[in-house]
Parts: structure tokens; C-alpha cells; sequence
């Protein structure tokens, strides 16, 4: 009876029925609390979601002009320039040693993917804990014994900045393998007629076939990359906050964006209104810089 009612539309019955409650997850628990953090951003909301007294741009001049976040944006660009060109380096270089194995080569694609699937939040404590701990019994201090090098409190240590070391590397780990097997199925889209081709006009096999057959034909996956890199990138917290926080709270350098708002507010103060101007703020700096990057690699223009 359900059936002849619905006639021909009935094919589309199930299709609702299986996406129908992600979307409205979707809408209810990220649409509408987007929209409802662009609304506080305009309103005076200490200690409440709920908009007390509008206050117009003054929360986004206020976070304009403070100090801590604008460097907690400059402390961004730092871990940008850092984990973008070498999560890209060396995810192409797996990817291209995967590649080329004849043998184990699934084996080795797992391998290199695995640390994918772990918690940045345990990779973070493990990494402060075991590899890089800040006393003598840690990985890193029991190798550099073995050359004779005093202890370093990797974490605590400002001049110079040996935090860096930790924080981008565990973000390297866990992320690597990830792009690796992006630039993977970027390579076997790669025509074999094209080497083949190449080495009948002489072309000798490694570096010269790299950059003028497989680079070029990795464009498309290579600015995608580059893409996700640096959005994830303006959303680091879990190693951040992991890694630095203590007891006694988080220290003032290596703050990044998510960082600071998350103390502005969820912290003391509990200024929900400067804190969702702050994410806005975020929001549009993360949009102009990654249409600005797809704007200078052409994503999107047609070919001639």
C-alpha cells in the first residue's frame, strides 16, 4: 500500500532514510552551532551561550588588538612553514620508494599508514613521555647520551626552541602516511607510455624523469596536498595543548590560534562572545589563504 502511494518516488524513500540522520547531524550539530558563533561574536556573552547585550565589532577590534592573539597567529605561520614542506617532501618520498618495490609493497603501504589511525592525543603523550621526556631516561636524552651530549628539556627549553623539534615531528609522524597515499594513487595514474617514451628520446631513469614526467603529472594531488597541509595545520591543538600544557597551565610560548581561544573561552574569563570573534576571525584568515592558494596553483582554471 506504502509502495503504490508513493508511485515512482518511492526510490528515493530509501535514499533519506539511510542519509536522513546524518544530515540532520550534521545540520544540528555543526550548522547550527557555526551559526550561533557568528551570532555571539556580535554580543557581550560572558559565562553563557546565550547573547546578553550586542556590542557590535567591538569583540573582533578587541581581539584584533591584543598581543597574544596575533601572535598566536604569528606562532601558526611558524608551524606552517615548518610541517607543510616536510610532511610534503617526505610523504612524496614513501610514496615514490613504495612505488617502485615489486615486492612487500602492501606490506610497507600499511606500515607507513598505520600511524594514520592513532590519536593525536596518544601520540602526543607518547612523545612526551617516552621519546622526547625531558629527563635522561627519555629516547631522545638516552641517544644523546651515548655521544656524550648533556640532557635537554625538550619541551622547556626556549633558546633555542627545541619544542619545535617535538611538535613537528610527531605531527609528521602521524600525518605522513596519510599524504603518501595520496601522491600513491596520484602515481599509478601516471601513463607507463610516458617513461617509455622518454627513455627512447634518451632521458636518463631518476632525477630528469622525476622532474619533467612524474612531478608535473603529480599537479593536481600535489596541490591538494598542499591544501590539506595548511588547513590542518590552522586547526593544531591536540599536539599543542598536550605536549606544552602542565599543571601550572600553558606556558606563553607556542600558542597557537585554537590554543588561545580555548583559554579566552572556556578559561577563567569564559568570554564565549570574544572567543567565537576570534574563531571567525580564524575561519575567514583559514578561507583567504586557501583561496588564495588555489588562486596562485590555478585550481579550478580551464586548460587552454
Amino acid at each position: 500500500m506504502l509502495a503504490r502511494l508513493l508511485g515512482p518516488q518511492r526510490r528515493y524513500l530509501w535514499f533519506w532514510v539511510f542519509t536522513g540522520p546524518f544530515v540532520v547531524g550534521l545540520v544540528v550539530f555543526g550548522y547550527v552551532p557555526l551559526v550561533w558563533s557568528v551570532v555571539l561574536s556580535f554580543f557581550d556573552a560572558h559565562d553563557t551561550v546565550t547573547p546578553r547585550h550586542f556590542v557590535g565589532l567591538a569583540n573582533y577590534a578587541s581581539m584584533l588588538g591584543d598581543a597574544a592573539f596575533r601572535s598566536s597567529l604569528a606562532t601558526f605561520a611558524v608551524f606552517t612553514l615548518f610541517i607543510v614542506p616536510t610532511t610534503f617532501a617526505m610523504s612524496l618520498g614513501l610514496a615514490l620508494l613504495v612505488h617502485r618495490l615489486r615486492w612487500w609493497r602492501a606490506f610497507f603501504r600499511s606500515v607507513f599508514f598505520l600511524p594514520t589511525a592513532c590519536s593525536y592525543v596518544v601520540a602526543s603523550l607518547i612523545w612526551k613521555m617516552a621519546v622526547f621526556n625531558g629527563v635522561r631516561f627519555g629516547l631522545a636524552n638516552t641517544v644523546l647520551r651515548w655521544f656524550g651530549a648533556d640532557p635537554v628539556a625538550w619541551l622547556s627549553t626556549t633558546h633555542p626552541p627545541w619544542y619545535w623539534l617535538v611538535i613537528v615531528t610527531v605531527r609528521l609522524w602521524l600525518q605522513a602516511g596519510f599524504y603518501m597515499i595520496l601522491f600513491l594513487a596520484g602515481l599509478q595514474r601516471v601513463p607507463r607510455s610516458l617513461y617509455e617514451a622518454a627513455a627512447v628520446d634518451g632521458a636518463r631513469p631518476g632525477w630528469q624523469t622525476f622532474r619533467y614526467i612524474t612531478f608535473p603529472q603529480l599537479r593536481a594531488t600535489s596541490v591538494a596536498v598542499v591544501l590539506l597541509l595548511v588547513i590542518n595545520a590552522f586547526q593544531a591543538f591536540d599536539e599543542f595543548y598536550n605536549l606544552l600544557s602542565t599543571s601550572a597551565g600553558y606556558p606563553p610560548y607556542a600558542r597557537p590560534p585554537l590554543v588561545y581561544l580555548y583559554y579566552v573561552a572556556l578559561g577563567q574569563g569564559q568570554d564565549l562572545g570574544l572567543g567565537s570573534a576570534g574563531a571567525v576571525i580564524l575561519a575567514l584568515v583559514i578561507a583567504v589563504v586557501t583561496v588564495a592558494q588555489a588562486r596562485w596553483f590555478g585550481l579550478g582554471r580551464k586548460e587552454a
